[in-house]
């Protein structure tokens, strides 16, 4: 038998900190799940010296109860405010995708938040914040200002022909398509 007892469950001083935390936090952004669980993990190591890991992620465990019991924590919320600000601001259903996936939200919830996206007017956006295509400033058009515009969309997920799309189009066609909206 040890000098020192070991603790798993975290003590009262521990779990009010991970309360006040996630108030903290949530006040400021919104958050999934997993993020929550993540940043108040890595905040109580960095808190709480001799910490064990059963500790760790009890503490965590509440803060995610506690933010669903206030109603503060929402993954499909969060995918669907997160879909529409990356579609108003260029990006493709790929890309949105990809970043839903990182900060945790689950497939599922994903797949449903991008049903209403739509990447023909995300691709005129962005077309528009970076003057290609019908929005290009300047009459000439060389194969090198082509190739740099099409590899802008397709780096940001378009497809090819979505991009070609895009580059051909005529100013009043792509007005009309933003004015949809």
């Amino acid at each position: 038998m040890s000098d020192e007892p070991t603790e798993t469950a975290p003590t009262s001083r521990m779990l009010t900190w991970a309360r006040n935390s996630t108030i903290y936090r949530l006040e400021r952004r919104m958050m999934t799940e997993r993020q929550l669980f993540d940043a108040i993990s890595r905040k109580a190591k960095e808190k709480f010296e001799d910490i064990s890991a059963e500790q760790i992620r009890a503490l965590a465990d509440s803060a995610v109860r506690f933010a669903y019991e206030i109603k503060a924590l929402d993954d499909n919320a969060f995918a669907e405010i997160t879909t529409r600000s990356a579609v108003r601001s260029g990006k493709s259903k790929r890309a949105i995708a990809q970043k839903l996936n990182q900060k945790g939200v689950s497939k599922d919830i994903a797949e449903h938040a991008l049903e209403a996206s739509d990447d023909l007017y995300a691709a005129v956006v962005l077309a528009r914040k970076r003057r290609f295509g019908p929005f290009r400033r300047e009459d000439e058009l060389d194969e090198k200002r082509m190739n740099k515009e099409i590899s802008a969309f397709a780096r940001g997920g378009y497809s090819f022909e979505l991009a070609s799309r895009v580059y051909s189009m005529a100013l009043d066609e792509a007005e009309d398509i933003l004015a949809s909206r």
